[in-house]
């Protein structure tokens, strides 16, 4: 006889940990699933300075060992498995992973969101060491240095004139002659002292050890290539890549509504299909950080544990 869970999560960030410890805590038999390495982006960050109680030595990866903790404290198990397929359409939902299939009576899709990547040398082995995709989450590091924000439009704008409230200077890098940013925003940036610009400018290699030391720009008409290295009495600066998100919902795609790729809900998580609902950053909404994802985690269980009750007498 196939085990069926009340509740199958698919992804292990804040969203996902967040609806596994509510869900197993109301005594629902929970299950999350995590392709990799659980905590999705935070693990990322090697402070987190923004979520509220955070302790001055937090990090990404201790804030999600605590999650985890409380989570399987309340019976919630955790598997490493890739899912590959879904299957929606009857009441009782199914997950298909490499390993095994899983069986529930509601799913709450967790696999969030990542940034689009620069993709050029040394951007991945600097990622929380100088090169960061979240001015809300990072910028007080880089208060009274130099940033470079990588992208011309709307929210690589945004995000640049924020920077320079702690930077003392924000680099606008561009592979175009001009932004595409609106109009409204432009404008306010180039009436901003602390920013300047880099047109026709892409980046090529990002060096150093430890942290960035330097970065080699690539002039996209001419070919040049100029090195930048950090001000001697810095010893660093930042990079902020601001050229779009990708969610991770490629295995939805026909089986549930989505918009640009990412999932609709209602304020409660509901997606379109009875028994399946979103939470984190694979929804569509406004502010993308810890604190939302693990509210809307919280808010898809407790909306999964009534849909239960009713669909299913328990």
């Amino acid at each position: 006889m196939q085990k069926v869970y009340d509740v199958v999560i698919i992804g292990a960030g804040p969203a996902g940990l967040a609806a596994g410890l509510y869900a197993s805590r109301a005594k629902l038999k929970t299950l999350i699933l995590e392709k990799g390495k659980v905590g999705g982006q935070i693990v990322t960050t090697n402070e987190v300075a923004n979520y509220p109680g955070s302790i001055a030595d937090a990090t990404g990866p201790s804030l999600i060992a605590r999650m985890v903790e409380q989570a399987e404290e309340f019976g919630a198990e955790k598997k490493i498995d890739s899912i590959v397929d879904v299957d929606f359409t009857g009441k009782i939902k199914v997950v298909k992973g490499e390993k095994e299939e899983y069986h529930a009576k509601s799913v709450i899709i967790a696999t969030g969101a990542q940034p689009r990547k620069i993709g050029c040398s040394g951007e991945v082995e600097l990622t929380g060491k100088g090169v960061s995709y979240c001015a809300t989450c990072d910028a007080d590091f880089f208060t009274d240095l130099e940033v470079f924000v990588i992208g011309g439009g709307d929210s690589a704008v945004e995000e640049a004139m924020y920077l320079t409230k702690f930077a003392r200077k924000v680099t606008i890098v561009h592979r175009r002659d001009e932004l595409r940013a609106a109009k409204s925003i432009q404008e306010k940036a180039f009436k901003n002292d602390k920013m300047e610009f880099m047109w026709d400018t892409t980046i090529e290699e990002i060096k150093g050890d430890g942290i960035i030391e330097s970065v080699v720009f690539k002039n996209t008409k001419t070919g040049e290539l100029i090195e930048y290295e950090a001000h001697e009495d810095d010893g660093t600066f930042g990079i902020f890549p601001f050229i779009g998100f990708l969610p991770i919902s490629e295995i939805f795609d026909g089986k549930i509504k989505l918009e640009n790729g990412y999932i609709p809900t209602d304020d409660n998580m509901n997606t379109d299909v009875d028994g399946v609902f979103a939470a984190g950053d694979i929804r569509v909404k406004s502010l993308r950080q810890v604190i939302t994802a693990a509210a809307d985690g919280a808010i898809a269980a407790v909306t999964a544990e009534k849909y239960i009750e009713h669909n299913f007498g328990e």
